[in-house]
C-alpha cells in the first residue's frame, strides 16, 4: 500500500490550500481515509475522515467548517479543501488509512503517507 501526500506549501492567514493523497497497491474498495496533522508541540491529531464505501465524513473541532474532505474513486485520491487557514493551522499533513468503516477511530489507521508540510504566516 503507498499513499502519497501533495499540495503543502506557504498561504498567508485566510487563504486556502488542497491538499491531495493519491492511494495505489490494494483493490479493495471500501475503506476509511483520514487526514492527520501534526503541528509544533502537539501530538498527532486526526482532523477529517471519509469512509470510501459512502458518503460519511467526520471533522474535529478544530477544523469543522473550514476544511471539507472528499474522494475521487477513479483517480483513487482524497482531497482535504482548507479555507480560512490560520498560522495555528501550520503543521505536517498526513493522509492515512484504515481498513474498517469506523473512520472516526484514529488508532485504528495502519498506512500512511510521509507528509506535506504547510505554512500559515
Amino acid at each position: 500500500v503507498q499513499l502519497v501526500e501533495s499540495g503543502g506549501g506557504s498561504v498567508q492567514a485566510g487563504g486556502s490550500l488542497r491538499l491531495s493523497c493519491v492511494v495505489s497497491g490494494f483493490t479493495y474498495s471500501s475503506y476509511c481515509m483520514a487526514w492527520f496533522r501534526q503541528t509544533p508541540g502537539n501530538e498527532r491529531e486526526g482532523i477529517a475522515s471519509i469512509f470510501t464505501g459512502g458518503v460519511s465524513t467526520f471533522y474535529a473541532d478544530s477544523v469543522k467548517g473550514r476544511f471539507t474532505v472528499s474522494l475521487d474513486n477513479r483517480k483513487n485520491t482524497v482531497y482535504l479543501q482548507m479555507n480560512s487557514l490560520r498560522p495555528d493551522d501550520s503543521g505536517m499533513y498526513y493522509c492515512a488509512l484504515a481498513w474498517g468503516s469506523v473512520c472516526e477511530a484514529w488508532s485504528g489507521y495502519t498506512e500512511w503517507g510521509r507528509g506535506t508540510q504547510v505554512t500559515v504566516s
